[in-house]
């Protein structure tokens, strides 16, 4: 099969590799079609880490797909060959106590797609997963949008953490997808306002369009005034999604006392700082998202609902043998990208 693997940093190669077997009863071979270039991928691509996940040269990256039920394995009752599936790239254990606590998201032997030590990724033509991950969307989307799916459930999960509920307001630091699928999660969540901040134009666009009450570029505005102008008590619920010590801190000053502050972006660097005296004072409560949680089948309900329209962040299609000008272009954040997808 095809396949794009990461053979250096800002390097990625198209190269020929077996196509793999179906080796369990509740195995399914999915045929990729559609791979969402997510901001994770950019930083193995441009950095060949994240945290401490460091890449072995070559390593196959990506994630976020949908595709096709090629083959099931003979217990799988989930799907069946011909399905339109999105993926779940997690595929936990169900033996250890965090999966036993309910939280698969945290399991200790997770496997998820195209994360070093844990799984090669999806940017291929094939991909063999248990069946727990794979969710049938035939006839309720188009296999585009089933890429979109895992990004969007990772958006609901912040905002379903963070207790968003209806007549809040929130500000969303980022509008790349993460930040946009927190802002239609939270819309759909019966938030009263949103407030968002970007420094790409066509975002800050795309936001005001679809959802956002007021959107501020922190370069070319204070977005501290702009936010407490219609805010002066500060907001209920803060989500930081651009992974920047800067949008943090701003975060912190517009909550309320008592809000809640989710750390959704993942940042580049090792260790994020908060001025203790405001967020004691102000009694903020801090949350991490570690990606989602058993999001899947909600996230495919308000799609289809029409409750959460996700389509508007696809900007940017691209096919395999341009994987790299895809990346190439996600990573500079050129022509007003939202979201770059690779179509097999």
């Amino acid at each position: 099969m095809k396949a794009v693997q990461l053979t250096a940093i800002r390097r990625l190669e198209i190269a020929e590799l077996p196509k793999p077997q179906i080796e369990n009863d509740d195995d399914v071979l999915v045929r990729v079609k559609v791979v969402g270039v997510c901001g994770s991928d950019v930083h193995y691509y441009t950095q060949g880490r994240i945290g401490t996940n460091k890449v072995q040269f070559p390593y196959r990256i990506g994630h976020e797909c949908s595709g096709i039920v090629e083959q099931i394995g003979n217990n799988v009752t989930r799907v069946k060959v011909g399905d339109e599936v999105t993926v779940n790239p997690a595929q936990n254990c169900g033996r250890c106590e965090q999966c036993k606590m309910g939280r698969e998201n945290t399991c200790r032997n997770l496997k998820f797609l195209g994360t070093p030590g844990e799984g090669a990724g999806c940017l291929c033509e094939y991909i063999v997963m248990n069946e727990r991950s794979l969710f049938n969307v035939s006839g309720k989307m188009n296999l585009e949008i089933a890429a979109l799916c895992e990004p969007f459930t990772i958006g609901l999960y912040a905002v379903q953490q963070a207790g968003v509920k209806n007549g809040n307001t929130a500000a969303i630091f980022g509008a790349g997808p993460l930040g946009l699928s927190c802002m239609v999660a939270a819309k759909a969540a019966g938030a009263q306002r949103i407030y968002i901040t970007e420094k790409i134009p066509a975002r800050i666009k795309a936001a005001k369009e679809h959802g956002a009450v007021w959107a501020g570029n922190p370069d070319e505005q204070d977005v501290i005034e702009g936010i407490s102008k219609h805010e002066p008590n500060g907001v209920d619920v803060a989500l930081e999604c651009a992974g920047q010590q800067s949008t943090i801190d701003q975060a912190v000053r517009v909550l309320r006392p008592g809000g809640i502050l989710a750390i959704v972006g993942i940042p580049e660097f090792d260790k994020f700082s908060f001025t203790a005296e405001t967020v004691r004072r102000k009694e903020i409560t801090l949350l991490n998202i570690r990606r989602q949680n058993r999001c899947d089948e909600k996230a495919i309900k308000l799609i289809t609902s029409g409750l959460a329209k996700i389509d508007f962040m696809l900007t940017h299609k691209f096919p395999l043998a341009r994987t790299a000008d895809a990346f190439e272009l996600v990573e500079a954040y050129r022509d007003g990208v939202i979201k770059a997808v690779i179509k097999l």
